[in-house]
């Protein structure tokens, strides 16, 4: 059902070009359970074609990202968790999933904005806990931006380097989903052990 959706969505909005993938990644960056690797993946090929500039395509692919999160980061601020947990429901936002998001934000803290895009499952909707804890826009939108834009490459040059070839697309996508993945974690102790050294400074 999502996947003849997402099929119909890329059919209509991608004949729009550069919009259409802003559109289409502002959709996978809300609560709408939409796969941004049949947007990017397509989107690199059509570069390696020349038929389109694949530097536009990157960053018209992580400002429709940065907007979708915006817009769940905005929408968890002004109306807050109880809107959220009465009117979730109708988007695929279920109280323990909204738990979840929230227990991981409060043990990552304002980092948990980029490692959380790059983390299947969480990526669409790490901006709702962001937003009800009022982190501040600015570092919400740079590490937003900084985990999108990872995701966003990833995808653009699996589709650049291995065109159509849905198998090897498959499989390296795996791979790096893996890697994407080993990254959160190095980046997050690199976060956690930098602080620690700060606050040790500041104490002496």
């Amino acid at each position: 059902m999502i996947h003849d959706i997402a099929a119909f969505l890329v059919d209509k909005i991608g004949d729009m070009g550069y919009l259409g993938i802003f559109i289409l990644m502002f959709l996978e960056s809300t609560f709408f359970p939409f796969p941004s690797e049949i947007v990017m993946i397509p989107a690199g090929y059509l570069a390696y074609k020349g038929e389109m500039n694949l530097y536009l395509i990157v960053l018209t692919g992580i400002a429709g990202s940065v907007a979708g999160a915006l817009f769940n980061y905005y929408l968890a601020l002004h109306f807050g968790r109880t809107f959220l947990l009465r009117y979730g429901k109708y988007f695929f936002i279920k109280k323990k999933t909204l738990e979840k998001l929230e227990s991981f934000f409060q043990k990552h803290g304002e980092l948990s904005t980029f490692n959380g895009r790059l983390i299947p499952g969480i990526r669409q909707l790490i901006s709702l806990p962001a937003g009800l804890a009022r982190m501040n826009i600015i570092h919400f939108s740079c590490y937003s931006a900084l985990g999108a834009g990872i995701w966003v490459i990833v995808l653009v040059a699996l589709g650049y380097l291995l065109g159509t070839n849905e198998t090897l697309i498959s499989e390296y996508l795996h791979t790096a989903t893996l890697i994407a993945l080993i990254s959160v974690i190095l980046i997050t102790l690199f976060y956690v052990i930098r602080n620690k050294r700060r606050h040790k400074i500041l104490e002496e």
